[in-house]
């Protein structure tokens, strides 16, 4: 619905055209490498791929397709996250309904364009976390064990131990759960 309503809202846009639309994240991935769009327009949470493993897929290929995300996640560890995965843009869901179209034009021409409040806020608070913490703790909060995230991630299980241990440590967490409750919560995870 969500979706729908962002291109009915930019078709009302003289200068922007919507080339296609995707309903998760690997759709989103095909139809970059299909249609080569200027700008694509993700969220942080989709279906089978999140927003940001889009983005930096589009970095990783060099694409000169740029990425917005427009999302309801204020929180700075998604904004730093989404910075280093190569978006141009960062806006949220409940921004005034003239953002998005100048923010768009910004992007085209080059710019970057970020929530005013939550860049503020990134400056404030940076992620302790290792990604490779970041990977055991999201498959932690998922319900694997240390068994299941080694088979997972091909390590053996007392480092799996170690990561969890140094994120639980970083963290100021009582726990494996307490502390994927506290990554995500930053917008870390």
């Amino acid at each position: 619905m969500l979706r729908s309503a962002l291109s009915a809202l930019l078709a009302l846009e003289d200068d922007i055209e919507i080339v296609g639309s995707a309903g998760d994240g690997l759709e989103g991935i095909e139809l970059t490498r299909e249609l080569q769009p200027d700008i694509v327009i993700a969220d942080i949470e989709m279906p089978k791929k999140t927003g940001l493993e889009l983005a930096d897929w589009i970095r990783q290929k060099k694409l000169a397709t740029r990425v917005i995300i427009v999302t309801t996640f204020a929180r700075s560890g998604y904004l730093r996250r989404a910075l280093d995965a190569g978006v141009s843009g960062y806006l949220l869901k409940d921004s005034p309904e003239d953002v998005l179209p100048n923010a768009i034009r910004t992007v085209y021409n080059g710019g970057r364009t970020i929530d005013p409040e939550l860049a503020t806020q990134a400056w404030s608070e940076s992620d302790p976390l290792t990604d490779r913490e970041r990977q055991v703790l999201r498959l932690s909060a998922a319900g694997l064990t240390n068994v299941q995230i080694a088979s997972d991630l091909n390590l053996n299980d007392g480092t799996v131990r170690n990561y969890i241990s140094e994120a639980i440590s970083k963290l100021g967490a009582n726990n494996r759960i307490d502390a994927a409750r506290i990554a995500r919560d930053k917008g870390w995870l």
